[in-house]
């Protein structure tokens, strides 16, 4: 595996020991009910794409005027925020944590593109696809699995879909890239189609 998913598996690993710490079997109290349902809804740590893989990503994607952009787990919003002021196209990021929401929702209004960027507080598992004619996730390869049948069932033939570092099993990408960001990190970027049902 290569390095930066190594990083996110590590992350994931101290994210599920933290949880298992904070288990309610040794009576840690936890004092609001909201915040508790919001840790039970992450199912990814929050690792953030250097900003050459961001650009990278949204270049793929072909990204153009009139295109919706979403982003499933945005944490500070910094693809949703590039695809507006770089593209100038509509763009809404889905995010479960109160704290990368309001990050968010600071560099949207420094960047000056509120008029086009939206930060959703949702489970990336239950939002409708339909409207978005680019997604681009930073997720887990089961969480990709997870997402998939709604790519499928729910986006339009033609959308684009960009993954950083995970692919999607046996659907095959049509584009795959490797690219090092300024750190020496190496990333893998996977890109696809979403086809006509057969």
């Amino acid at each position: 595996m290569r390095t930066r998913g190594l990083l996110l598996w590590m992350s994931l690993c101290a994210f599920l020991a933290t949880s298992a710490l904070l288990s309610p079997t040794r009576h840690v109290i936890v004092p609001d009910a909201q915040a508790q349902d919001e840790e039970s809804k992450k199912i990814v740590p929050y690792v953030p794409t250097p900003q050459e893989v961001v650009e990278k990503m949204l270049d793929m994607a072909q990204v153009k005027k009139g295109d919706v952009v979403y982003d499933l787990g945005s944490g500070d919003g910094r693809i949703v925020v590039t695809a507006a002021k770089k593209y100038g196209v509509r763009a809404i990021g889905f995010e479960i944590d109160p704290q990368r929401i309001k990050e968010s929702h600071e560099n949207i209004k420094k960047a000056g593109v509120d008029k086009l960027v939206e930060i959703r507080q949702q489970d990336i598992r239950t939002v409708d696809l339909s409207p978005a004619s680019v997604l681009t996730m930073y997720l887990l390869p089961e969480v990709n699995m997870m997402i998939r049948p709604n790519i499928w069932n729910q986006m339009k033939p033609g959308s684009r879909v960009v993954s950083h570092d995970f692919d999607m099993g046996d659907w095959k990408p049509v584009r795959e890239e490797h690219i090092k960001d300024s750190s020496g990190w190496e990333h893998t970027l996977y890109l696809w189609r979403v086809e006509a049902k057969k």
